[in-house]
């Protein structure tokens, strides 16, 4: 019996880009002709759904566009230039933003509210505003696996909701669509992927960097210890995402009562 030859870098990639297109089909995330901004942070999801997204698009049926498209806060000591030089190197069509968000997050935040909320609904809105400028119909976010479920989780324990993310919605602006496609692909294969590739990964260089959220944190502890037991949970949990059974919900616009 001939052994294979594929490295296991190589067993990685194809792995996480065989969930990605089953996403992308399943959900028909890509079409024909779309001009897709990809949000590019410098971070592991980021550079690792740009680069699995390029892998796809050269062997696609269907021709569609790529852009990295990176938002720069304006916080001290970004390393925007480290993001740069690997997106030149691989020679990706890219373009960089800089923005005001720090300056308005220190001027306009209340106190105790969340840093990163009011940072991410900032950098949402001027992703869409570029993604208009570059005539983009479709923004791509490196959200995985490990985030629809966790968010699904914080959800149920802290807001009183049975929700978590869509691999696929029209954005706040109603003119682009948000696609997430590695909604299949979990966490600790996109760190693996991002380590056996060297991507240079870069802080967003913000005051709260580094520090956890501890909601977030205790779900992906909870997480971590279930499937200790069930190795199959967060498989079990993303296609329960998409099994629902309103007749069994207490929700009344499902019910008359």
């Amino acid at each position: 019996m001939q052994k294979s030859t594929e490295s296991g870098g190589d067993r990685l990639h194809n792995k996480i880009r065989k969930l990605t297109g089953k996403a992308i089909g399943d959900f028909n995330l890509i079409e024909a002709g779309d001009r897709i901004a990809v949000g590019v942070s410098g971070g592991k999801d980021s550079y690792s759904l740009l680069h699995i997204l390029d892998s796809l698009r050269r062997r696609a049926p269907v021709r569609y566009e790529l852009v990295a498209v990176n938002i720069d806060a304006g916080f001290p000591g970004y390393r925007r230039e480290v993001l740069e030089e690997h997106l030149r190197q691989h020679d990706f069509t890219y373009h960089l933003e800089t923005t005001s968000a720090y300056a308005i997050i220190e001027e306009k935040r209340r106190p105790g509210s969340s840093y990163c909320s009011f940072c991410a609904r900032l950098r949402r809105g001027a992703l869409y505003v570029v993604a208009e400028q570059l005539g983009c119909n479709k923004i791509a976010l490196g959200h995985h696996l490990d985030d629809f479920i966790e968010t699904l989780l914080l959800n149920q324990f802290y807001v009183g909701t049975l929700g978590a993310m869509s691999p696929k919605l029209r954005a706040d602006n109603g003119r682009h669509t948000v696609i997430r496609p590695f909604v299949y692909v979990e966490e600790q294969d996109i760190i693996a992927y991002c380590r056996s590739n060297a991507f240079p990964v870069i802080c967003c260089a913000c005051p709260v960097c580094g520090i956890v959220d501890q909601k977030r944190k205790r779900m992906k502890r909870l997480l971590r210890e279930l499937a200790a037991e069930n190795p199959h949970l967060k498989r079990s949990m993303i296609a329960a995402l998409g099994n629902i059974h309103p007749q069994q919900l207490l929700d009344r616009k499902f019910h008359s009562f």
